[in-house]
């Protein structure tokens, strides 16, 4: 009998099985159990040949709030969200989701990875919302880990000496355009863009680990 294991993907080896996926919600307030969900964005994280990490394909879905929901008027003047606005094309949580997490298994199996993890800007928010409309909408096949992620505040705290968002990208090298923030897909792309170039300046540390 043959013993050795099936080689994973590199991808999977980077990170335990796990494939990264970007998610940023933008909400109307701070309680995802009675707050609307009304953006979702996802970004899948690849990785090249060479090794190294980038952003992939972007989801991204405007959502109608769901029936009772909560919207705080100080979040939307944040977001800039009109949630009723007519020309929004907002579809219903459980349709997004569905669609949204299809697609996220769909990357999982194609990456030789065993599920997703979430990777976001202050991640324990973005993941909190995804979990409660994930329960809320009564769906049972929830490709990410329900409670480890990775959250680039932190990476970016002790990469760069930055946790906000804008100042990190501009302390990272990267571009920032303030009349784009506060939308879950640019907010989620940026946030990826983070992700890839913190983990590729550790690329030779990990290697180093791996050969000890």
């Amino acid at each position: 009998m043959n013993s050795e294991k099936k080689r994973k993907s590199p991808i999977a080896e980077r990170f335990r099985g796990f494939l990264p996926v970007v998610i940023d919600v933008e909400t109307g307030g701070f309680n995802p159990h009675t707050d609307a969900l009304l953006e979702i964005a996802g970004v899948v994280i690849e990785m090249q040949e060479d090794g190294l990490l980038k952003r992939g394909q972007t989801w991204r879905y405007h959502v109608q709030p769901f029936a009772g929901a909560n919207l705080e008027a100080a979040s939307l003047a944040v977001n800039g969200i009109d949630p009723f606005h007519p020309l929004r094309l907002a579809l219903p949580e459980h349709e997004v989701l569905t669609q949204l997490l299809s697609d996220i298994r769909r990357s999982v199996k194609d990456s030789g990875c065993n599920r997703a993890i979430l990777v976001g800007h202050n991640a324990y928010f973005d993941l909190n919302f995804l979990n409660a409309a994930i329960t809320r909408c009564d769906i049972k096949r929830n490709p990410f880990h329900p409670f480890s992620c990775f959250d680039t505040a932190t990476l970016g705290g002790v990469a760069f000496g930055q946790t906000v968002l804008a100042k990190l990208a501009l302390a990272a090298g990267m571009q920032w355009d303030s009349s784009e923030a506060h939308s879950a897909a640019y907010d989620a792309e940026i946030t990826a863009d983070l992700f890839c170039l913190i983990c590729n300046r550790l690329k030779a540390l990990h290697e180093t680990s791996l050969a000890d």
